[in-house]
């Protein structure tokens, strides 16, 4: 199921996407080829490989075509760099119409693949299944949970679980994905679970909330399950394996492909180069747009003018509001006070004066100094008030001066 916490919004209803695995060799020579038989048929209007493809994306390729209806497809297919030479090639397929995609109109995959059978591109790209054909399930147990733990969790193909009730015969071998509508048969994986592999099959599909039915078939819900999803609904109780169109399987699997999922994981990138990186173009819509591109140059151009002309208004503002300032301030301006001395001297003499300053109020504060307000003065003070002056400037010990 999905890890993410928040609901990605629905892919639209006008795009078909793919992701596959190319076993053979020169898959870029193989996709070529077909585009340009099928442009000589007149099957599609044009291709292109681009020459300004980012290296990193490895190999693209762009196509044009009408589906039925006169409804023009836009498709572009990309093969990311190999890390080796021995390594499969993986490839991506986004197609986006003018209308809602009808299941029944070709698949894109055949407009860039050649359709034969064994071109070797048609696997599944997480498992290497095989896709439009029957992949039975294996029988080891520990091989049978990584494959059907991909295939609940893939997020890319439908995948389509059948329990043979019983050996079949050489009907009942076929697939049942040649039945669906084209559109649809590169994005099924079926598996078919033997007759006595039920148990280990649902003991896996357990962990995930869905069952096989005995004898029938169940579409796993993948990781980004439509939120309404509701595993009985697409699972059918009995699949006849006898060569008769099994109009119940087919049904299930074209309601729950039409369900609204959020792109797989890697399409939205591949959507957002498929409509900005398009070079596919009519003189139309060349034209439509570059009147796009001018109508969004001319808005660039409003907003800075738009901005320059407020920068403009707001520094006239503030000049005149400093003009004022300085107006106000030059006719009502306060005398500048005088700074204050700074301290000089070292710690110690700062200290020595602080000491005299001290000394000086308290000798103001002895016998001898004004008499407070409020209390009598002592007949010695007020007999002696000059003699006590004139020993304190002339001394101790000093006589009285003449005529005292």
């Amino acid at each position: 199921m999905s890890n993410s916490s928040s609901p990605r919004p629905a892919a639209p209803p006008t795009v078909w996407a793919a992701r596959g695995r190319h076993t053979g060799t020169a898959a870029a020579d193989a996709v070529r080829r077909n585009l340009e038989k099928l442009k000589a048929d007149d099957v599609i209007h044009s291709h292109l490989e681009p020459d300004d493809a980012d290296p990193a994306d490895g190999h693209v390729f762009e196509a044009r075509w009408s589906a039925p209806g006169e409804v023009t497809v836009r498709a572009r297919l990309t093969l990311p760099p190999r890390h080796n030479a021995a390594a499969e090639q993986q490839w991506v397929l986004v197609a986006e119409a003018e209308e809602p995609w009808d299941p029944r109109w070709p698949s894109p995959a055949t407009v860039f693949w050649p359709p034969e059978a064994g071109s070797g591109w048609a696997h599944e790209a997480g498992t290497g299944l095989r896709l439009g054909e029957v992949n039975p399930l294996p029988d080891d147990d520990k091989e049978l949970r990584r494959v059907l733990r991909h295939a609940v969790r893939d997020t890319w193909c439908v995948h389509l679980v059948v329990h043979e009730a019983m050996t079949p015969d050489e009907r009942g071998r076929g697939t049942l994905v040649r039945l669906l509508p084209e559109g649809l048969r590169h994005r099924v994986v079926e598996h078919r679970a033997a007759p006595h592999r039920l148990r280990a099959v649902n003991w896996v599909l357990d962990d995930f909330g869905t069952r096989v039915p005995r004898g029938g078939a169940v579409v796993l819900p993948g990781a980004l399950a439509a939120p309404g999803y509701d595993a009985q609904e697409f699972s059918v109780r009995s699949v006849f394996l006898d060569g008769n169109e099994p109009t119940e399987v087919l049904d299930a699997v074209t309601r729950f492909a039409a369900l609204p999922r959020p792109l797989p994981d890697g399409a939205d990138a591949a959507l957002t180069a498929l409509r900005e990186q398009w070079h596919l173009m009519t003189l139309e819509e060349e034209l439509a747009r570059a009147r796009e591109l001018v109508a969004m140059y001319a808005e660039a151009l409003d907003a800075m003018t738009k901005s320059r002309d407020l920068y403009r208004e707001a520094a006239e503002r503030a000049n005149e509001a400093l003009a004022a300032y300085r107006e106000t301030g030059a006719a009502g301006a306060l005398p500048a006070q005088k700074p204050g001395r700074a301290a000089t001297g070292s710690p110690f003499q700062q200290l020595a004066r602080g000491l005299e300053r001290l000394k000086g109020t308290a000798l103001s504060l002895r016998p001898g100094s004004a008499p407070v307000e409020g209390v009598a003065a002592t007949p010695r003070d007020a007999a002696q008030p000059e003699d006590g002056a004139a020993r304190s400037a002339d001394g101790p010990g000093a006589p009285p001066p003449a005529g005292d």
